[in-house]
C-alpha cells in the first residue's frame, strides 16, 4: 500500500506531538490524519483556531475539525500506522481501554525518547508485552531533532529504526519534508536505548552548570558520555553499529548543548538547588531524564554495567546527594 494512502493517528498534544501533526502534513497535505487530544478545551481550541494553546503556539494545524478527537478508541480505530508522541509517564494512561485486538495489523510507532516508569521499560519492550504487537511492526523514531526548530522549519534529521526495513522506509517517507531528512535503520534497541540515555546525559549537564562547572567540563563530561552510552547499548544489544552516528552522537550533543533542551534545564535546575518536585513542577513540560535513570541504573546493576555519569545522576535524583558533591566525585572519574 503506498504512504499516501496510509491513515495516521498521533497520540499526543504536547510540542513533540504538534510538531509531528506538523511534519505528516507538510509531508503530503492529502494524507489522512487522526489525532487525539487529552484535553478537550485544547481539541476545541485547535479545532476552532489552528493552533495548539500550549505548545508550539505559532504551528498551523492542517488537519480537518472532525480529525481532532478526545477519544483515543477513535483516532486507534481508524489509523493504519499509529504514532505515540505523549511523555512516556502518561503512556499507560492515554491507551486505557485500548486492548491487543484494537491493534492488530497496525504499524506502532515510537516517538517518545523514556521509560515506561512502573514496568522499567522501554516502549517497543512495552508495546510487544502488553499489546503483543510483533517487533517488525514497531518502529521508533530518533534525533537530533527539537521540536521547537521543527515548528520554525529549520532543517532537521530524524531516523526511524525497525527491524523491518519496509516499516522503517514506510514511516520514514510519511515525515520527509524539505525541512525533514529522514534516514532509516535496522538498530531499534539501540535507537532507542540511545535516545533515553541522552536524556540521562542531559541532566547531567545540567547538574554541572547549575553547581558552577563551565564549557571545559561539559566538553568532557559529553565525550565521556557518548562512550558509555556505546559501553550500555553494545552490552545489552550487541549488533553492529556506529555510535558517530547522528541518532546517537547527534542526538546526545544536541540534547546536552541546546537552549531547549528541557532535561538539561531540569538538571540546572536542581544544581542550583531546587528539590527534584519542585523543579518538575515548575517546568511546563517532562523531563524524561528523571524517569530513565531509575530505569537506566536497575539495568546496568542486572548487567553488572559500569556508567559513572548515569550513576552519579541516578544518585542526585533518586538518593538526594547533594549535586556539587556527585559532580565533583564524578569529575575524578572523568577522562
Amino acid at each position: 500500500m503506498e504512504s499516501k494512502k496510509q491513515t495516521i493517528g498521533v497520540i499526543g498534544s504536547g510540542s513533540w506531538a504538534t510538531a509531528m501533526v506538523k511534519m505528516l502534513g507538510d509531508s503530503e497535505p492529502d494524507k489522512a490524519i487522526h489525532w487525539w487530544v487529552r484535553n478537550r478545551q485544547t481539541a476545541d481550541y485547535i479545532r476552532n483556531y489552528k493552533h495548539n494553546p500550549n505548545y508550539l503556539s505559532a504551528v498551523t494545524v492542517k488537519i480537518p475539525k472532525r480529525h481532532i478527537h478526545t477519544d483515543v478508541q477513535s483516532v486507534v480505530g481508524h489509523a493504519d500506522i499509529l504514532i505515540l508522541n505523549t511523555p512516556a509517564a502518561f503512556l499507560k494512561e492515554a491507551l486505557r481501554g485500548i486492548t491487543p485486538q484494537m491493534l492488530e495489523g497496525k504499524i506502532v510507532v515510537s516517538a517518545i525518547k523514556g521509560i515506561v516508569p512502573d514496568e522499567n521499560q522501554i516502549v517497543g519492550d512495552y508495546l510487544q508485552e502488553r499489546f503483543r504487537i510483533p517487533i517488525d511492526r514497531i518502529a521508533v523514531v530518533g534525533g537530533p531533532c527539537h521540536a521547537e526548530e521543527v515548528s520554525l522549519e529549520k532543517l532537521s534529521y530524524l531516523t526511524v529504526a525497525s527491524q523491518n526495513s519496509d516499516t522503517a522506509t514506510l514511516v520514514a517517507s510519511l515525515i520527509s519534508t524539505r525541512y525533514i531528512k529522514t534516514t532509516v535503520s535496522d538498530d531499534i534497541y539501540g535507537t532507542e536505548y540511545a535516545a533515553v540515555l541522552k536524556n540521562i546525559y542531559a541532566v547531567a549537564v545540567g547538574l554541572c552548570r547549575g553547581v558552577g562547572f563551565g564549557d571545559n567540563f561539559q566538553a568532557v563530561l559529553v565525550s565521556n558520555a557518548i562512550r558509555e552510552m556505546a559501553h550500555f547499548v553494545n552490552t545489552v544489544h550487541p549488533i553492529a553499529r556506529d555510535i558517530k552516528e547522528s541518532v546517537y552522537l547527534g542526538d546526545l550533543l544536541v540534547t546536552a548543548y541546546s537552549q531547549f533542551s528541557r532535561n538539561r534545564t531540569f538538571g540546572n535546575m536542581v544544581g542550583k538547588g531546587y528539590s527534584v518536585r519542585s523543579a518538575q513542577l515548575e517546568m511546563n513540560m517532562v523531563a524524561e531524564g528523571y524517569y530513565a535513570s531509575n530505569c537506566i541504573e536497575q539495568i546496568c546493576r542486572k548487567y553488572a554495567i559500569e556508567l559513572p555519569i548515569c550513576n552519579a545522576v541516578y544518585r542526585v535524583l533518586y538518593e538526594q546527594q547533594p549535586p556539587a558533591t556527585e559532580m565533583k566525585v564524578l569529575a575524578d572519574k572523568l577522562t
